[in-house]
């Protein structure tokens, strides 16, 4: 296992930087996701981390050396595409195996490695199949087990489970959280899932056009993003913004929206009286109820999921999605009144999408 260390990361593609002065430390053992829309330099980070890219500027360390000018193979962490990459003209065995061979490695060794890498992957009935023989899960799993044997001090993995469909998803990232529990190796993930983040992190590094947004726990993202940005990224359904005016009278605070919809906010909220704010909610923060506080609403769609319903009504202006668990016989057209949860009320300047807090 080892430690990693970015400091002042940088990467041009001739006059385009596309990663700005990245720094953050990555902890021996731990699950570290980078998370962020297509184009944010994520996977561009993580080839520079394996040694396939070139580093522009800073350094990259590996348990306190750095490595910029190390090659590859000699950095000692093993690699997971998104694509399999695995040799048709192999056994399950033979391609596990195969950097091992390559190494000169033991026979002894190899399939001693190769055994246990299988049994931990359930791969045990499979060692002679060939790649052909597979589903796209095994395949993963193959490929997986192909960076196992290797015992690396860090596994990266470049968006695993993009090519598989939504139910073996679910089922590989258990599969990836469980394997790291077992291994204990330092894990470095990458995806534009924001739900995969969430369900597998130890800590989530949430990327934008080569720049850290935020780097926390998944529930630090969730219950207290930094950004506007990091608050609609992380979550599903995204967070609830609306744009209006801080209000105060009274003691009391709320945020008036147009249409003069009153979206009410704790009184310790951050903010003058007359400024410009987004107040943002999540949808499972919200409720149907009434109240002298409750926000007037009309009904546009009802999706019901089985456990969970969601809504999406208009207040005001405002089209704002709601999540109730259990079942509703709300109707579309129907006038609802809004419950806000004053815990989950966040205020954003809507200038810099800061978060104002005390």
């Amino acid at each position: 296992m080892a430690s990693l260390a970015f400091r002042n990361v940088e990467k041009n593609f001739g006059s385009v930087k596309v990663i700005h002065g990245i720094g953050f430390d990555i902890a021996d053992g731990e699950f570290t996701v980078l998370v962020g829309p297509s184009g944010c330099g994520k996977s561009t980070l993580l080839r520079m981390l394996a040694g396939l890219e070139d580093i522009s500027g800073g350094t990259i360390s590996i348990d306190g050396h750095v490595v910029n000018e190390v090659e590859s193979k000699d950095r000692d962490i093993a690699m997971v595409f998104q694509s399999y990459a695995l040799y048709p003209h192999m056994t399950v065995a033979d391609n596990m195996g195969f950097s091992l061979k390559l190494r000169r490695a033991d026979p002894k060794l190899t399939a001693e490695r190769v055994a246990q890498a299988a049994k931990i992957l359930n791969l045990g009935p499979y060692l002679e199949r060939y790649p052909r023989e597979l589903s796209g899960g095994q395949r993963q799993r193959v490929a997986m087990g192909r960076a196992i044997v290797r015992d690396p001090k860090v596994f990266l993995f470049d968006e695993p489970l993009s090519n598989l469909d939504a139910k073996l998803r679910v089922a590989m990232r258990a599969e990836i959280k469980a394997l790291h529990q077992r291994l204990k190796t330092t894990t470095v993930y990458v995806t534009h899932d924001q739900v995969e983040a969430m369900t597998m992190a130890d800590r989530i590094v949430v990327m934008q056009d080569g720049h850290i947004e935020q780097i926390g726990t998944p529930l630090e993202l969730y219950d207290r993003p930094a950004n506007l940005f990091v608050a609609q990224f992380i979550g599903s359904p995204s967070m609830n913004i609306v744009h209006g005016t801080l209000r105060r009278d009274a003691g009391a605070a709320w945020v008036e929206a147009e249409a003069g919809v009153r979206w009410p906010l704790p009184a310790t909220s951050q903010g003058q009286d007359g400024q410009s704010v987004a107040y943002g909610v999540r949808p499972g923060h919200l409720a149907l109820g009434g109240g002298e506080r409750a926000v007037p609403a009309e009904v546009i769609v009802v999706e019901p999921t089985g456990a969970e319903t969601e809504l999406l009504v208009r207040a005001g202006t405002a089209q704002i999605v709601v999540v109730m668990h259990g079942r509703t016989d709300v109707r579309p057209g129907q006038a609802v009144s809004l419950a806000v949860d004053s815990d989950g009320v966040h205020v954003f300047d809507p200038a810099s999408g800061a978060a104002m807090r005390a």
